[in-house]
Parts: C-alpha cells; structure tokens; sequence
C-alpha cells in the first residue's frame, strides 16, 4: 500500500467561502492552479483545470462559429498609437504592461501587452473591409491570455494575466449590431446556464458603468456564495466610436462610403471557472456537469489481494473499452478505496464505478454520482441507458440548486436606510428605486457605494425589469425614481 496524503478541506463554504475558495483551489484541494510561481497575478494552470476550461473555450468556439464567426490568432503586443486612438478606451492604459526593450536594445516605440482586443484587431479590420459584400464580418479570438496591472489578485477571479475569448463583429446597420448583441446573449444563456449550469441575470449597464468606448454595455452578473457580483461576460454596442478611430469603413450599395457599426462579446472564461467552483462546488470538493468532466468516469477496482483480483482488473478494462465514448479512468493505483473515492469526488468526477469480486463474478456494476449518497447497481447490459439516466439527474440536479441558490439571493429595500441594513446582512443583490442610469445618476451611485460599504449599482435587468411605483424615489436623491436597479457588492 502506497503512503496516502492527507489532503481535504478544511473549512466550511458556508462558514468562510474565501478560505475554502482557497483551498480547493490549491494542492490540499482540486489541484487546480499553483500560485508558486513568484510574480504576483500570475500563476499556473494546472492539468485539471486546464481540462475543464479547455471544455468551455470548445463550447463556446462551437456556439459562436454556429453563429458565422471565424477564428483569428492576433499578436500578443500592440503599438502604443494604436491603443491611444480611440480616446475613452485609451482609459485602460494605467492598466497597462509596457514592452520597452529587446535584449540590450531600447525600442523606438513601446509595446503594449494587449489588456483587451479592440486597438489590435480593428486596424486590420479597416484594411479587410471594403465593401457591403464584406459584411456582416465575424471574427473571434480564442484561448489567449490578456494583461492587467491588477492591484489585487486571485485565481480565477482577478489576475495580472488572465485566460480570455473575445469576438468582433462589423455590421452595415445598427439594427443588425444589436441583434447580434441579442445573439451574443443567447449563447450565454445556452453555454453558461444551460450547459454550465451557472445562474446569471443581463443587465444594461449605467452610462459611467459602461465599457471604455461603448455607446452601452450589457453584462452578465451572477453571485458568489460570498455574496459578491461576478460579471462573467460583456457585449459592447461601440456605435461608430472605433470605426471612427481606425477607419472602419465600407461602400455601400450606392458607392457611397460609410462607417461600419461594431460590437463585441466577452465571455470571461476565468470568471465563469470561478462561478463553477465556487456555486457548484461544496465541502467534499468540485462538482461539475458530466460533460465538463476531465474524467466523466472513474472506475474504482475494489482489491482483496487474493486469488480474484486479476478477475475485476480485467472486468475493469474490459468496462473501460465498452465506455469509449466516454473520458473514463481505472484508478489502479496502490491507495485504498476509501482514498480514492475522497480524491474523485474532490475532483469532481461525475459519476463512479465500484468493480469488486462479485460484481465481476455476476456481471454486474455500481455506480455512484458525485450528488446523492444513494448506489445503484445494475447489469452490464443496462449500463449505458443507467449512465445516461444518472448524468441526466446529476446535470438536473446541479441546476435546480444553482438555481435556487441564485433566487434566494435577490432581497428588495425602499430606502437608503434599508438599503445599508440589507447590504449589511444579506450576501446578494438589493433591488431600490433609482433615479437615473444615465451619467446623472453617477454622483448618486458614488454615495450609495460609499455609505454600504461597496455596493454598486449593477443597472437595470433585461429580463422581468420592473417599473417604478408612482410615489417611487431615488433612495439617494429623493429625485422621482425612473427606474428600479439592483445593487450589490462585487468581486
């Protein structure tokens, strides 16, 4: 028998969430990333998380080239005149890491390592586009990292170097620029709720909230355990304002030259690993949708060191090549059954198969899913319909929880009194009248973050948006309420 490791967590989700987050993150956990490095925010991925993200980069690749976009690998430094062309954007240069030498040599002109894609991809798109047969003009960018000078960082959350997916689109009008923002909306909804399982709410973001060089920003908000807002994506309407800058431009069906009219969408693939973890996961460890599984299936041989172990090693593999449709392991090494069922289930295997000497004596198999206590043991001829049974009530299972984990957390206050006492003592959104979400409101937002301690407004939800009562007002102003925002602390 091999030395087994002691490793586990060792706090409570529900207790202390940043500790556990920690934890099941790091070596004693999921093994997910090492922090060791020595350059602060940037970190390593390891296997098994760079499995599971690998997934949702295919997922999120097969949904948007379904859509007619094609994929682009751009350079990872960008000309400084290039970054400070459209002038709000240039607002991210504080953000910025500079490239000012090559070996012994100072450079002419300084690089910039790309914090977003926008000043790198748009001055070759006024070069590719010439004409309305041109458009609409589709292009992604996909498993490249991007770089922030991040005051603070942690894995998956905030990092100095951080796993990114982009697109870029040009269109002839603005009718068909916010239709595909509404597109870009429903992958979303069918990647990262659907399939991921992940809650999330859309809103427009206020005008001072807005991306730098948007006309508006739409955003995807869900919730830590924490009770803190995780924006894990963006779509931009960017109006003319880039098209402007690089001369983005086209002829259209009359010869006359016009501006093309962008958007672009961004998943946060960081963020939403973080979402899995962190809403999905509990105190055992990960727990993760079967089709996100590195391993889908691990088959654990139960060994009595006699005369019938080389009987369920066979039986095993003979399993092992029946499932081939399937990412499936036979966990053989020396550590006991227990050890192992503890190391799956931390890492969030899906399903488990227990083979001892008399399932291989009658044929049969016990399965077991990473959420319910309950075994299930059934006959080799039935063993696909039973996995195909057991992923489907896990997956189900997954999102029923996740779902009213999310629902839970959503409390209303009238008053800016109620609004400081529930942000006190509630971890999640707080709906209040507002006044504006334009730029008028900002002062507004700047006092409620200031007297809750950190809530900001996060804007008005696309979906079941409510109106404000007639007697509503702004819980800062005391201004006639226009609109009804959800407020919340963020990450």
């Amino acid at each position: 028998m091999t030395e087994e490791k002691k490793r586990g967590i060792t706090v409570k989700k529900t207790e202390n969430f940043s500790e556990w987050f920690t934890q099941i993150c790091s070596e004693q956990g999921a093994q997910l990333v090492d922090i060791r490095y020595g350059i602060q925010g940037f970190i390593v991925h390891r296997p098994w998380a760079m499995k599971v993200l690998n997934r949702i980069y295919t997922l999120l690749e097969q949904a948007v080239e379904a859509d007619g976009h094609e994929p682009h690998l751009f350079p990872t430094v960008i000309l400084e005149d290039n970054l400070t062309k459209e002038a709000e954007h240039a607002g991210f240069i504080p953000d910025v890491f500079w490239v000012t030498q090559a070996g012994e040599h100072t450079l002419e002109k300084k690089w910039a390592l790309r914090p977003t894609g926008e000043t790198q991809i748009y001055p070759m798109y006024s070069l590719w586009i010439r004409s309305y047969n041109d458009l609409p003009y589709k292009g992604y960018q996909s498993r490249h990292t991007t770089f922030r000078h991040e005051m603070t960082t942690r894995p998956f959350l905030r990092g100095r170097e951080f796993m990114f997916f982009e697109t870029h689109d040009v269109f002839a009008t603005h009718k068909e620029a916010l239709t595909q923002i509404k597109v870009d909306m429903q992958i979303m909804d069918e990647v990262i709720r659907d399939k991921l399982k992940v809650p999330f709410i859309f809103f427009r973001r206020p005008q001072w909230d807005k991306f730098k060089g948007a006309d508006d920003t739409y955003a995807s908000d869900s919730l830590l355990p924490d009770g803190r807002r995780l924006q894990i994506s963006s779509t931009h309407d960017l109006g003319h304002n880039f098209a402007e800058a690089f001369n983005i431009t086209f002829h259209n069906k009359d010869g006359k030259e016009e501006f093309g009219w962008q958007t672009c969408f961004g998943p946060g693939i960081w963020r939403i690993m973080a979402c899995l973890i962190g809403i999905h996961g509990d105190d055992t460890g990960l727990i993760l949708p079967f089709d996100l599984g590195p391993q889908q299936i691990v088959i654990i041989p139960i060994l009595k060191g006699n005369d019938t172990d080389e009987e369920v090693k066979t039986y095993c593999e003979d399993l092992k090549t029946a499932l081939k449709q399937y990412r499936v392991i036979i966990d053989d090494s020396d550590n006991s059954p227990g050890y192992k069922y503890n190391h799956w289930e931390m890492k969030g295997v899906p399903l488990r198969i227990e083979i001892g000497s008399r399932e291989a004596a009658q044929g049969t198999i016990t399965l077991a899913r990473r959420l319910g206590e309950k075994k299930t043991t059934v006959k080799q001829e039935d063993l696909n319909n039973a996995i195909i049974t057991l992923a489907n009530e896990l997956d189900t299972d997954i999102g029923r929880r996740a779902e009213a984990y999310f629902k839970d957390r959503i409390k209303h206050a009238q008053t800016k009194e109620e609004l400081i006492h529930v942000i006190k003592n509630h971890r999640g959104f707080v709906t209040v009248p507002f006044c504006t979400t334009n730029n008028e409101g900002a002062v507004c937002a700047e006092h409620i973050k200031a007297d809750t301690g950190g809530a900001d407004v996060c804007g008005v939800p696309l979906a079941h948006a409510q109106e404000p009562k007639k007697d509503d007002v702004c819980v800062q102003c005391g201004k006639k309420a226009t609109v009804i925002v959800y407020c919340a602390k963020s990450v």
